[in-house]
């Protein structure tokens, strides 16, 4: 999800917020500013009814045409799917834009997506709060617990900053060319995580769990853990055999995961077990630099190296 939002630059007061886009984000952000002392003027959308329930939901206005909310906006924020920016920055970048902010909320893509926008008088920026947007009515009340990340034109990036933390933001400003690093940063603790359930459900299956009671199975030490690495950190939260230098249980590991009589499978489960292994001892070894990790890291090299002869 990506929104523009347009603002005057005198404090969250004196600016006039308008959304081109009216899915998750430009809800959860229009609603979020609202509650937090920006103007924000309103909402456009492709669907009137969409612009029309973000309106009512924030107490704003509907526009029936881009031109018009850019008119009464001064900082633009675009909440479309990534693929539609290039769309929509083609409609704004026909108008009158001079003096204007004009951002976007994609996590993967640069203020560069905005090109030319500032040989037309316009400052461009990507605003991405690093949070999950899962809900149009009720994510807003949590994006006080996220950081927003801010990259783009400098003569107004400090206007910026200084708009987000008035409204309670905390922010992280970052150089363009990090964008996509960053951006795999945030998929790493999330939609990766996502794939590492699925692949433990996969393998308690194949103990002999029914799919449902795998997933429910695996829930408490799930929760449990996230919520240790999000209290304490990676290093205090750390636990498990790598972490305890238990040499004997990696082995068994390994030698469950050579058991396994689906080659594809054996190798895919192989290569993660062993890099994350491996990610892990370099943590473990951050939390207790005393205790000798020389035998598990000789114990994962030697099977990374029989992969990859």
């Amino acid at each position: 999800q990506i929104f523009y939002a347009i603002t005057t630059r005198r404090g969250v007061k004196g600016m006039k917020v308008g959304f081109i886009g009216a899915g998750k984000v430009g809800f959860s952000l229009g609603k979020y500013f609202k509650t937090h002392g920006v103007n924000v003027v309103g909402y456009y959308s492709k669907t009137p009814e969409s612009a029309k329930s973000a309106a009512d939901f924030t107490g704003t206005k509907v526009y029936g045409t881009i031109a018009d909310i850019v008119r009464d906006s001064g900082t633009i924020f675009v909440t479309v799917p990534d693929g539609q920016i290039c769309m929509v920055w083609d409609c704004i970048k026909n108008l009158d834009i001079k003096n204007k902010n004009i951002c976007h909320c994609s996590g993967s893509i640069s203020s560069a997506a905005f090109f030319d926008g500032e040989k037309l008088g316009a400052s461009v920026y990507s605003v991405h709060p690093l949070y999950a947007v899962s809900s149009k009515y009720d994510t807003y009340k949590e994006l006080g617990q996220a950081y927003f990340t801010l990259e783009g034109s400098e003569d107004h990036l400090q206007e910026m900053k200084d708009m987000l933390q008035d409204a309670g933001c905390k922010v992280i400003v970052m150089d363009s060319e990090n964008k996509s690093l960053y951006h795999c940063g945030a998929v790493v603790v999330s939609n990766l995580v996502t794939g590492l359930y699925s692949l433990g459900v996969h393998i308690l299956q194949n103990c002999g769990f029914e799919e449902n009671d795998a997933q429910k199975a695996l829930i408490p030490l799930f929760l449990g853990n996230a919520k240790a690495v999000a209290e304490k950190g990676p290093v205090d939260a750390l636990t498990g055999a790598v972490e305890r230098a238990d040499v004997s249980t990696i082995e068994k590991h390994i030698q469950s995961i050579q058991n396994i009589s689906d080659a594809k499978a054996r190798a895919d489960l192989m290569k993660i077990y062993l890099l994350l292994s491996e990610q892990l001892l370099a943590i473990a070894g951050e939390k207790h630099p005393e205790r000798d990790y020389v035998k598990v890291a000789e114990v994962i090299d030697d099977e990374k190296h029989s992969i990859y002869i």
